[in-house]
């Protein structure tokens, strides 16, 4: 590996939702440096968190059909029985539910948690309260992914939190959407929840750390698996 290779691997790169505020923050800082060093300094210090909090580092993700990845880096706020949004027609019957809390220092870009085809997006829009409240995923804005896979619906639902004011998803109904694939992003702090069938087990615990795209939410019974690769 040359050393133009190393330095480049040193960095994780930036996500381009990211670079207008970015360049605001940029712009904020040399304008209040004009005035005060000390706010230079403090402008500087919220312009590398803004460069922070939209990174967009690589993920290798496990290309399983059992297996439900993390849609998204942060804590396991939620595991168990739960009925879905009305919005996203799956019923009232309960679903396992786990939830992801993203607080502002967590990687914000979205990933599916599954493979399989998008078969509805629907955003309803609502309230931003706490995320971490369980409330949240009925009353705040929130933006939902259905997804038909190998193992029955399965659903990714963003939610806004009390700082995140804004929901984006760039993935389109009718397409299909490979395990660990970038699908969306949420500014700033925010949760997701998955909704599987019942017959998924979890695999992970509240309280837990999540790496969206690599940890194992859950697992469908079946045949062995394939070989990991990388999701660019």
């Amino acid at each position: 590996m040359s050393l133009v290779d190393t330095v480049k691997n040193a960095f994780v790169p930036i996500h381009r939702e990211g670079y207008p505020f970015i360049a605001a923050f940029g712009a904020a800082t040399l304008f209040l440096g004009y005035f005060s060093s000390i706010l230079f300094w403090i402008g500087l210090i919220l312009t590398a968190w803004c460069v922070y909090f939209f990174r967009d580092p690589e993920r290798v993700t496990p290309v399983d059909d059992r297996l439900v990845v993390s849609p998204a880096d942060g804590i396991i706020s939620a595991v168990g029985p739960a009925v879905p949004p009305r919005e996203l027609g799956l019923g009232n019957v309960e679903m396992t539910r786990i939830s992801v809390f993203m607080n502002v220092f967590s990687c914000h870009v979205n990933r599916a948690p599954v493979r399989g085809r998008i078969a509805k997006i629907e955003h309803r829009p609502g309230k931003f309260l706490n995320a971490e409240l369980d409330k949240a995923s009925t009353e705040n804005e929130r933006n939902g992914l259905v997804i038909e896979s190998p193992n029955g619906t399965v659903a990714a639902v963003q939610i806004a939190g009390l700082v995140a004011r804004r929901i984006v998803c760039w993935a389109e109904t009718g397409g299909s959407i490979a395990i660990g694939e970038r699908f969306g992003l949420i500014r700033f702090g925010s949760r997701v929840d998955v909704f599987l069938p019942l017959t998924a087990t979890p695999r992970v615990a509240v309280g837990q750390t999540a790496v969206g795209g690599e940890t194992v939410l859950a697992e469908f019974g079946g045949v062995a698996g394939t070989p990991l690769v990388r999701i660019s």
